[in-house]
């Protein structure tokens, strides 16, 4: 199973350039496609489900044109919006087997067993009878997850899915993207929040502006910015300083002060210290060094 992105343009009617000249080969696995907001993330997506029409480029799944067989590519893909909705009058239980009927599984029995085999997968089974508008937001991603993994898709897209979701929730989520990713299938997390990322993908690609500014593994990523974070313990004058000067990453209180990690080429402050780069501070160091 393999993806191919060659020369991917997708221009507007209003004039705006969403994506330029994207390269991309993805594999069975987990991959990760990160960038900020606006970054051409949502419309890569679109036309990939065949919700929107390619500009130019072209894209195969599988040896399947995207130009030529949208109606073969619809049939292997599962997809999770962002803006993922619900019908408030129907119980999860019902959404699935609605869901699984828009599917073309004709059969109740089938149905039924379809429903219950995605209920257990995403951990519902016991919300079976809840109202899916009742559920809490990662329960709700969960169920969304359910109903684009109807008929078993090959390539599986999930848009921003941990947006909004408490840590506990969003570690959840990110562990059934693991377990299904292990099942011979392409899973697209498209996602601003690099933690997704680092914890759930093999390889990976950093979108901006509708560019490919970085594809390739996560720890080669992180290698790009070894040398460059680092920690320090300053005062709040000094603080104010630093922003001024230098990309600063997290700021914690301590009893003297702030610790602080930024992102510099020579050694800050005389009490600075190197650290080890994680996706996070890499992601900062690149986005500030290709601006």
């Amino acid at each position: 199973m393999e993806l191919q992105i060659k020369n991917l343009n997708k221009i507007y009617d209003n004039g705006h350039q969403a994506l330029k000249d994207v390269n991309l080969t993805i594999r069975e696995g987990m991959f990760g496609l990160l960038g900020p907001n606006g970054a051409g993330k949502s419309t890569l997506m679109r036309i990939l489900v065949t919700l929107q029409e390619l500009g130019s480029g072209e894209v195969t799944i599988d040896g399947y044109s995207l130009s030529h067989h949208r109606r073969q590519i619809r049939q292997m893909i599962g997809y999770l919006p962002q803006d993922f909705r619900f019908f408030p009058k129907l119980k999860a239980n019902e959404f699935l087997d609605y869901a699984a009927s828009l599917a073309g599984i004709k059969s109740k029995k089938k149905r039924r067993m379809e429903v219950d085999r995605l209920l257990e997968q995403v951990g519902l089974t016991d919300a079976r009878e809840r109202f899916a508008n009742k559920l809490s937001g990662g329960m709700k991603r969960r169920l969304g997850i359910a109903q684009a993994l109807i008929g078993n898709p090959r390539l599986l897209i999930v848009d921003e899915p941990t947006t909004g979701l408490d840590p506990g929730e969003r570690i959840r989520f990110r562990n059934i993207l693991s377990n299904l990713s292990q099942q011979g299938v392409i899973i697209i997390l498209s996602t601003h929040i690099v933690a997704d990322i680092s914890s759930t993908c093999r390889s990976m690609a950093l979108l901006d502006n509708g560019m490919v500014k970085y594809g390739g593994s996560p720890d080669d990523f992180i290698a790009q910015s070894k040398g460059l974070v680092w920690r320090a313990s300053v005062g709040f004058e000094e603080l104010k300083s630093l922003k001024e000067q230098f990309p600063v990453i997290t700021t914690i209180p301590s009893v003297e002060g702030y610790e602080v990690e930024l992102i510099a080429r020579e050694k800050p402050l005389r009490n600075a210290e190197n650290i080890e780069p994680g996706l996070e501070h890499a992601y900062v160091c690149f986005m500030e060094n290709n601006a």
